[in-house]
């Protein structure tokens, strides 16, 4: 069902990008995926939701001066859907990770904080008040898929089982291995794919999936509009992807789903 209206605990619910020029990003990505943008007051720059419609699929903003100063590159986050913020950034420690924000309330929002992983990769936790998360979901545009690269997979699955209950279990992916998390049996959260020397570039983080309906014409486009193909088009079990980066070096990737009858 592509149309959400929210998320059970657990579940990736949002993502948004953090980039050092907020206006190309906006142009780039509306070019490849169609969005408009909404610009919500907030304390400090403007934070800016990308919309399909009337849904909001994501949001972009400028990123923050310390960020620019470690010389952080620009890059997407995701945020998990959590029934309280509190309690779980306080079993983050114990689960082998660290919290880099605490607690805060998010205007009428929701309340969020933000914490590292055993592997070093940031993720987002959010409490939803006024902003549940993406109103739309696996279809062009939108987010489908969210994808942890890592070099430590069984610390990194060890952290997300104590700290969001997830399960997870390996796949053949077409040659490699491919963890995949669950909240429950029926419902993934996401997956994970073990980070080496021959991911070059590549760091640990999470990783965002935006659905299309080509991915060939996509990463042409990006290609067109300033971005990267990071890994061209490929076919794989669930559709064929790409990794792209955007022109100021945030990198995602697109899918087109296969269809599930054939």
């Amino acid at each position: 069902m592509p149309e959400m209206t929210s998320y059970e605990h657990g579940a990736p619910c949002w993502s948004d990008l953090a980039t050092s020029d907020p206006a190309r990003a906006r142009e780039f990505y509306s070019a490849l995926f169609g969005w408009e943008y909404e610009d919500i007051p907030a304390p400090g720059p403007a934070y800016s939701m990308a919309k399909l419609g009337n849904a909001r699929v994501a949001g972009v903003y400028l990123q923050e001066p310390a960020e620019f100063e470690q010389s952080v590159p620009p890059h997407w986050n995701i945020f998990v859907r959590v029934d309280e913020v509190d309690p779980v950034a306080a079993a983050v420690g114990a689960a082998g990770g660290s919290v880099v924000m605490q607690p805060a309330d998010v205007m009428d929002a929701g309340r969020i904080a933000v914490v590292r992983d055993p592997g070093g990769v940031l993720i987002g936790l959010w409490q939803p008040s006024s902003h549940f998360g993406s109103g739309l979901v696996n279809e062009p545009g939108s987010m489908t898929w969210h994808e942890l690269m890592t070099p430590n997979t069984d610390a990194a699955a060890n952290f997300y089982e104590k700290l969001f209950g997830w399960h997870s279990h390996i796949q053949d992916m077409g040659g490699f291995d491919y963890t995949i998390f669950h909240i429950t049996h029926d419902n993934p959260a996401g997956g994970m794919v073990r980070l080496d020397e021959s991911n070059g570039e590549l760091s640990p983080r999470w990783l965002v999936y935006f659905a299309v309906s080509d991915c060939d014409a996509t990463a042409e486009l990006a290609l067109s509009r300033g971005g990267r193909v990071i890994a061209p088009p490929t076919d794989i079990p669930p559709g064929r992807f790409a990794l792209l980066g955007d022109p100021q070096g945030g990198v995602f990737a697109v899918i087109a789903n296969r269809e599930e009858d054939e």
